[in-house]
């Protein structure tokens, strides 16, 4: 009897211990060498980028000598960063790193999760 109850929670912490392996990632503090050199594992990053608030109020030069040229435009509003793909259960889209200026300033910084 103990077997027939057991059996079945050891089965599901096995598979969610599985999930939980294959979705984990390390926030680490943001580092320009690191976010220059490895682009796909850029949303290692962008966790830190937003909670300091490092952007906050930043020109769009600055952001670009911070973040570096992805092709983003002066004359827009809404400038993009690719992060990579976030290690998730079956995660096929690249995230990025949305920062919005208003009157020439940063005012958000967002992750869009796709």
């Amino acid at each position: 009897m103990l077997t027939v109850i057991t059996t079945p929670i050891f089965y599901a912490v096995i598979v969610l211990t599985f999930f939980y392996i294959s979705e984990y990632y390390p926030n680490k503090h943001f580092d320009q060498k690191q976010w220059f050199a490895n682009k796909d594992e850029r949303y290692e990053y962008s966790e830190n980028i937003i909670e300091s608030k490092i952007l906050a109020g930043k020109t769009k030069a600055q952001v670009r000598q911070i973040l570096g040229d992805e092709g983003n435009n002066d004359k827009d509003n809404d400038w993009y960063y690719d992060l990579g793909y976030r290690p998730e259960f079956a995660n096929i889209d690249p995230d990025n790193l949305e920062i919005t200026f208003k009157n020439g300033k940063v005012t958000a910084v967002i992750q869009n999760k796709r």
